[in-house]
């Protein structure tokens, strides 16, 4: 029996924009999309969107991670223009009013998401999971649509749940923030030093390296190093420190790439 060609589940992936200076990712399960934070503009998320030839009306939904400015800047303003939800957790959403910053002005778009629950959207299963970072109730992403993609940035250590969905993805955002000799020696005052490399703060290419080199499956075929420190880290750096442990794993080839917070990656297919 053939199956109907329109029946075939494609996902599409890409980090619109990955860094301190703000996070934006975009899968698409046959031409509908999300958006996993929006923490660029919306004019930049538009733009950037044209430049993968995809349409901004296509999106279905808004997914917010927690409520730090790099990750929701241009939420409020794509939302109402775009007439598109923004799902979020009580908790962040009440966190990003109280600072004056705010996720949606139009209460009718939000939806509220708890931490261990799933969304269908446009043909996917987004699922939310509880990580470890200092805000009020941080979580990250994964989408299904027979692939696995996880969106796992802002992460202070590798919990229970970051190992349980890098072990099950076939492609894979994963933050890789600093280099921990570099913190070290770079310019930041010691208190934040300490936060950063924390079980509150980020992740260092060293420990998101030894997460997927320990947990990652063969299954694994992709790896975008995301939420790249300017300051404590070079690209050089990461993908050394990615290459130089992934090596000892004959069986795991995963390609890995770098996002940036200047320009999207290329669009990936599942």
């Amino acid at each position: 029996m053939h199956r109907n060609p329109e029946e075939v589940s494609i996902m599409e992936v890409a980090a619109l924009a990955s860094g301190s200076s703000g996070n934006c990712f975009y899968v698409e399960n046959n031409g509908k999309g999300i958006l996993i934070d929006a923490g660029i503009s919306c004019k930049q998320i538009v733009e950037r969107l044209h430049s993968l030839k995809r349409s901004p009306e296509k999106i279905r939904g808004i997914f917010i991670t927690h409520e730090h400015s790099d990750h929701i800047k241009g939420a409020d303003v794509f939302a109402r223009h775009f007439r598109v939800p923004i799902y979020v957790t009580k908790k962040t959403a009440k966190e990003a009013k109280s600072d004056g910053r705010g996720i949606c002005s139009s209460v009718d778009l939000l939806k509220y998401i708890k931490n261990d629950e799933t969304v269908e959207i446009g043909g996917m299963k987004v699922s939310a999971f509880s990580k470890s970072h200092k805000c009020a109730d941080p979580i990250s992403y994964n989408i299904e649509n027979g692939k696995k993609v996880s969106v796992i940035t802002d992460v202070g250590y590798a919990c229970g749940n970051v190992i349980a969905n890098v072990a099950d993805s076939d492609f894979l955002f994963l933050e890789s923030n600093h280099d921990e000799i570099k913190l070290e020696r770079g310019p930041y005052p010691y208190f934040l030093k300490q936060w950063i490399r924390s079980d509150i703060g980020h992740l260092s290419n060293m420990q998101a390296a030894l997460c997927v080199l320990e947990h990652g499956r063969t299954k694994l075929k992709n790896i975008v190093l995301s939420h790249l420190s300017q300051t404590n880290n070079t690209e050089k750096l990461a993908m050394e420190t990615f290459d130089h442990l992934l090596k000892q794993r004959k069986d795991l080839n995963a390609k890995v790439i770098l996002s940036t917070r200047e320009k999207p990656t290329s669009l990936f297919k599942l």
